[in-house]
């Protein structure tokens, strides 16, 4: 089997069925769905029993409390039997064709990364369409949704740190990508669609990146100090503008 996409998720009724759909509609269809739910309590789990029955046996899942998103990540990395495995949000969802072209370019080296495009989407619009360079990783991170890892290149070097519940991604990419048996393939195609408006863009996936780079001693101590502080400014500045429109329509 070429391919496992994994999909994390926990009370995602409102967004999960597109991300289901994207896999069930593949090009390509040599591949297996692994869905590791947290133990929802909306309809999460019967939306994933609605659609089972589709995939004829390449989707499986489980329910079950976990420790947060990258516990759960890594317990579908370990229940994964392709070559080389995809991580795709419970809010995004691939391009039609996003596994063929990974197919295309991937030929089977045993420690491999292959990224491209994403696509970021906001209330169902599109914002901006964006490649991240793997060369410039100590800057940015390449948005894993549009990253696909090779299960051997798991089992060599580890999985996910749970230390970071935000950025256990980057985290990882940093631990491994200078390492000269890992092979890189960058791909300029648009795979995946990426969701604005979750967890992985939140004040607190920030700071946790910030808290990364610190302890990677990517920035300093007075350079952290500084943009936590920022973060929390902002904060600040949002609640006061909401607190005086609430004001100016009760005038």
């Amino acid at each position: 089997m070429l391919f496992s996409i994994v999909t994390v998720c926990y009370n995602s009724e409102k967004t999960i069925e597109t991300t289901i759909k994207s896999i069930l509609n593949q090009t390509c269809q040599d591949y297996e769905y692994w869905i590791i739910d947290g133990k929802s309590t909306d309809r999460t789990v019967q939306i994933i029993q609605q659609y089972e029955p589709l995939f004829q046996g390449k989707l499986k899942w489980i329910s079950e409390m976990d420790q947060g998103i990258y516990d759960a990540m890594n317990k579908g990395i370990d229940h994964s039997s392709g070559e080389i495995i995809g991580i795709l949000n419970s809010d995004d969802y691939y391009e039609k064709d996003a596994l063929e072209k990974i197919a295309k370019v991937y030929h089977g080296e045993p420690y491999c990364i292959v990224y491209g495009m994403i696509r970021t989407i906001r209330d169902g619009k599109e914002v901006m369409v964006y490649l991240k360079n793997h060369e410039l990783l100590e800057e940015d991170m390449i948005a894993h949704p549009a990253c696909f890892i090779t299960k051997k290149l798991y089992d060599k070097f580890g999985k996910y740190s749970l230390d970071y519940p935000y950025s256990a991604d980057y985290e990882f990419m940093l631990r491994i990508h200078k390492n000269q048996e890992i092979h890189f393939v960058k791909l300029y195609e648009i795979l995946t669609n990426f969701n604005l408006d979750g967890a992985s863009n939140s004040v607190r996936a920030y700071r946790d990146t910030l808290k990364l780079k610190r302890t990677k001693k990517m920035i300093s101590q007075q350079k952290y100090d500084l943009l936590i502080l920022k973060t929390y400014g902002s904060i600040c500045f949002k609640k006061i503008k909401m607190l005086l429109n609430r004001r100016r329509d009760k005038e």
